[in-house]
């Protein structure tokens, strides 16, 4: 499935999300091997929510069965030990919150116990190219934090390289907002989230396309110590 087909049908249409090629990433990858800027991502807390079996979450279709608008998101790891060159067969962890401010796997949130659920959590392993792609849903947001996405790389003995999130645009965070599964405007703005107010610059998205309407995708470039 490629990003303009993914624009085009949305998530909900498609039949099965099974293969997602690393061409989404390629418009992204090139010019961006800049040895002047090869910094290793900002570490950033896991948060209290963090995936408690990751293992058993190798997917690339993380919805299950939440509502909201479509997102496809592709990382693209890069080792700065190595001039940034794309880190191949490590593995991607991600999750976020629902579109109501709510994360699988945990009770005592806004809206209840979710502790038996495993939605908008997901493992997958790097590609030759250094990317990993996911189906997901425009993160919701919770009061006292920016919108914002979970990620965690790890080798392959599944050693811990980097911790940290990825934040969005004010401005399309403003649209999803609006639309019905959403609870309207956030609390706390990117410049004075706790987590990414230092470093807002090296923590949102690299790229992000698309509308309410058929869905939105991200790239971001995730640069580690490999």
């Amino acid at each position: 499935m490629n990003r303009k087909k993914f624009l085009k049908k949305g998530a909900w249409g498609l039949s099965s999300i099974f293969a997602i090629p690393s061409v989404l990433a390629a418009g992204c990858e090139e010019g961006n091997v800049d040895p002047s800027s090869c910094n290793v991502m900002p570490n950033e807390t896991a948060g209290p929510f963090t995936i408690k079996s990751p293992a058993d979450w190798v997917r690339e279709n993380i919805i299950g069965d939440r509502s909201g608008i479509p997102l496809m998101m592709t990382f693209i790891v890069q080792n700065t030990n190595d001039n940034c060159a794309p880190l191949a067969d490590v593995y991607v962890d991600v999750w976020h919150c629902d579109a109501k401010g709510n994360y699988s796997e945990y009770d005592g949130q806004l809206d209840g116990d979710f502790t038996s659920e495993h939605f908008l959590r997901g493992r997958q392993k790097t590609n030759a190219n250094g990317s990993a792609s996911f189906i997901s849903i425009y993160p919701g947001w919770y009061p006292g934090r920016a919108p914002h996405i979970h990620i965690e790389i790890l080798d392959s003995n599944e050693n811990s390289l980097l911790v940290s999130q990825v934040a969005f645009p004010e401005n399309i965070s403003n649209e999803v907002y609006a639309t019905s599964d959403y609870k309207g405007t956030f609390d706390t703005s990117n410049e004075r989230d706790g987590s990414f107010r230092d470093s807002l610059s090296r923590n949102i998205v690299d790229t992000i396309g698309g509308n309410i309407t058929d869905g939105y995708t991200i790239n971001k470039i995730v640069k580690v110590a490999g």
